[in-house]
């Protein structure tokens, strides 16, 4: 007779093969059932406010401001609600980049488009929000990047507010100073964070 510990059986060996195959989908389930209290809604809130951010787009270049602006105006809300409740206790990691994802998608959404629909007309305003989305993604990668390395980047939620409020102002008014001013806040955004990443690299 051989040496060693117990052969497996041919039962064993399939029982063994089930658990190791249904471990991602625990796991999985249990980051579920870890999820805090509210997490579908906050989730919903995102998601209502992502669709109405391209809905708002898409009115943009069909050259209808005003209901672009009530579409953006909606989504931006639905955004701010639904990203202070993911940062506050009622919602996850994922929601929290959801927010962060679907803030970009309402820059790329609705500023693309102004610029888009500017670009035969007011060359300047195409200008302002073409360097008004850039920048903001510039800003969104800083933070992101610099929350993945474990700096303190938190979102200000006043800050991305007073960016919605000019740009719905802009759709509704015309005011071009409107994108002027979200480029510079845009710009100023990304210098902030970018210096805080270098403070706290100095003083680790």
């Amino acid at each position: 007779m051989g040496g060693g510990g117990p052969r497996l059986g041919r039962t064993d060996m399939e029982s063994y093969r089930v658990a190791t195959l249904a471990q991602p989908a625990m796991r999985s389930l249990l980051r579920f059932e870890r999820q805090p209290p509210g997490t579908a809604i906050t989730r919903s809130v995102l998601v209502a406010g992502g669709a109405l951010a391209a809905g708002a787009g898409w009115l943009v270049v069909a050259r209808e401001t005003r209901p672009a602006a009530v579409a953006a105006g909606a989504s931006g809300a639905l955004l701010l609600l639904g990203g202070h409740r993911a940062n506050h206790g009622a919602g996850g990691p994922t929601d929290r980049m959801l927010d962060d994802l679907l803030d970009r998608v309402w820059d790329a959404a609705v500023l693309s488009g102004i610029a888009w629909v500017a670009r035969d007309g007011d060359s300047t305003v195409a200008v302002a929000a073409l360097a008004a989305v850039s920048l903001s993604f510039v800003a969104g990668y800083i933070r992101a990047r610099g929350a993945a390395l474990g700096y303190s980047m938190e979102e200000r939620h006043v800050t991305r507010g007073t960016r919605y409020v000019l740009v719905v102002a802009f759709l509704s008014f015309g005011w071009t100073w409107a994108v002027w001013t979200v480029a510079v806040m845009s710009g100023l955004a990304a210098a902030v964070r970018a210096g805080q990443v270098a403070q706290e690299e100095r003083t680790a």
